[in-house]
């Protein structure tokens, strides 16, 4: 594996999630526990944010991202499961984006770039 985490992830993130966690951190947050605590929310951007701005392995930064995307799946799965029952009909596009971050978690753990294609899938 050539490319680094940051090589790899940071053109996915948009420059406002970098700045936030920037301004936390002047404020007294650490970057490793804020990118934990977001990834445990299923805030994989924040979480990137964060990764991206602390000093710890590739391989936890890995670790950590990828959590973030399949805690936001699970999170997703559980809020169709609810809409379904309340509604009384299935939620098929939020299981299609609860499937594209499984994908992208998948991706991140193996040290590969997220396909730009997971997240096209259903634009058409």
């Amino acid at each position: 594996m050539s490319d680094t985490f940051e090589a790899l992830y940071s053109t996915r993130l948009k420059a406002v999630f970098t700045e936030q966690a920037r301004q936390q951190i002047a404020l007294g947050a650490e970057s490793l526990p804020s990118a934990q605590a977001y990834a445990e929310l299923g805030k994989p951007d924040f979480a990137l944010a964060f990764l991206l701005l602390t000093e710890c392995t590739e391989e936890e930064k890995r670790e950590v991202l990828a959590h973030a995307y399949e805690r936001r799946a699970a999170l997703s799965q559980t809020k169709a499961s609810e809409l379904s029952v309340q509604f009384h009909r299935p939620f098929p596009l939020i299981q299609l984006e609860a499937r594209k971050d499984l994908l992208a978690a998948q991706s991140v753990r193996q040290g590969e770039p997220v396909p730009e294609s997971i997240y096209h899938m259903a634009d058409h």
